[in-house]
């Protein structure tokens, strides 16, 4: 198929090719398989190919993901003719190089979140992203959580003006995975490649889902970063998701866990924890905003219910309702299952190439863009700055 833009967003097939193939390649290659089989969808996804550096287990991942050929550089999977969109699923200090590759030959491009490494490789993906997009190539940074239909119903309920005017903004994403001080050393505590720990890993994600939700920005911070484990056993040669210990120990350079004082730019105020080291929690992303008229507050863990105060009721009876978002009228869920039948993680990430393929068929910009993943960027830039010299740090663009 041409990779011309044109020809890419009228013809009936948006062929992928996908760089990466652990944790975040599996979850969005089950999104690519189930979004045209629930969703009816302007283009049909085709999973063309996978790439990987080695061959052998590229090609069985390939076998098991469901992709059709396989590639040992990304540099080759971006030249292929082919391929019309290139999804990166590999850690963050190759973001930049493969994704503005990738748009520069035409290529519409979906990437992982962090958007970058930092703020200066953000800018330049974001560059190039602006200069592809006047040419009909579409770009969008995958803060999945922000397609749960709960947050989707967040972000209507603050849009309607049913909070009011927000005061008090408090997000927290809360993991254990490597409490244990002999888990074995694994990319995303090392700095070079992940950029940052929990601040970035974990972090990102919350700054973006209250800005979503707010439907406003970050305007200053405060924080502090802390490592409290130094040193880990190396991983074994053929390490899995989480890794398996081998001889001899490394250095952690990156942060166990992040908290922070926030200032929006429209007055709230914000409260942020991101932690690897909560013992018992395993992925509890808590929100809760408080308006003048009203709340909300959810929890990743019990992720079909959104909480919502009406504070406009008579205060008799008034009280947190709880709302179970599976009926056919909220965000995404009427492509699924009868109300009450709840729909899981992997969710998320079908609800994206939904919304993807749809503004590439329709010839617009997706949201969230990598000019929203450049804003993450600097937020998270500023914490790490505000740790570092103990000041408050104001959010420029």
């Amino acid at each position: 198929m041409s990779t011309t833009p044109d020809a890419v967003t009228d013809g009936r097939d948006l062929s992928v090719g996908m760089v990466g193939y652990a944790f975040m390649g599996a979850a969005h290659s089950q999104a690519w398989r189930s979004a045209p089989r629930f969703f009816d969808l302007p283009m049909r996804p085709r999973m063309t190919a996978l790439a990987g550096r080695d061959a052998g287990r590229v090609a069985q991942a390939a076998e098991k993901l469901g992709w059709a050929s396989t590639e040992t550089s990304w540099q080759a999977l971006v030249a292929r003719d082919d391929i019309d969109l290139i999804d990166v699923c590999t850690p963050g200090d190759t973001h930049a190089e493969i994704a503005i590759a990738a748009l520069e030959a035409g290529k519409h491009v979906l990437c992982e979140k962090p958007l970058a490494n930092s703020v200066e490789e953000a800018e330049a993906m974001t560059a190039a992203a602006e200069k592809a997009a006047a040419n009909g190539v579409r770009s969008m940074v995958g803060f999945t959580y922000r397609r749960v239909p709960a947050i989707a119903l967040a972000r209507q309920l603050v849009a309607e003006g049913r909070l009011g005017t927000l005061h008090h903004v408090r997000a927290q994403y809360l993991q254990d995975w490597i409490v244990d001080p002999e888990a074995p050393l694994s990319w995303r505590l090392d700095k070079a490649k992940a950029g940052s720990g929990a601040l970035g890993d974990i972090g990102a994600h919350i700054v973006d889902l209250t800005q979503f939700i707010t439907g406003d920005a970050i305007g200053r911070v405060s924080g502090r970063l802390r490592t409290f484990v130094h040193e880990r056993p190396l991983p074994s040669e053929h390490a899995g998701l989480a890794g398996t210990a081998g001889s001899g120990r490394g250095e952690v350079t990156v942060d166990d866990a992040a908290v922070f004082l926030a200032e929006f730019r429209g007055g709230a105020l914000g409260v942020f924890e991101a932690t690897r080291f909560a013992n018992g929690r395993k992925n509890a992303i808590r929100i809760e905003i408080n308006g003048s008229k009203g709340s909300i507050a959810f929890d990743f863990e019990d992720m079909n219910l959104l909480h919502f105060f009406d504070g406009t009721e008579d205060v008799a009876t008034a009280g947190f309702r709880r709302i179970v978002v599976t009926e056919a009228q909220h965000p995404y869920v009427g492509a699924w299952w009868p109300p009450g039948h709840l729909i899981g993680y992997e969710h998320g990430f079908t609800h994206q190439v939904v919304d993807l393929v749809n503004d590439i068929a329709a010839g617009q910009n997706p949201s969230p863009s990598f000019a929203d993943g450049l804003q993450v960027q600097r937020v998270l830039a500023a914490v790490e700055t505000s740790s570092d010299t103990d000041t408050w740090q104001e959010i420029t663009s």
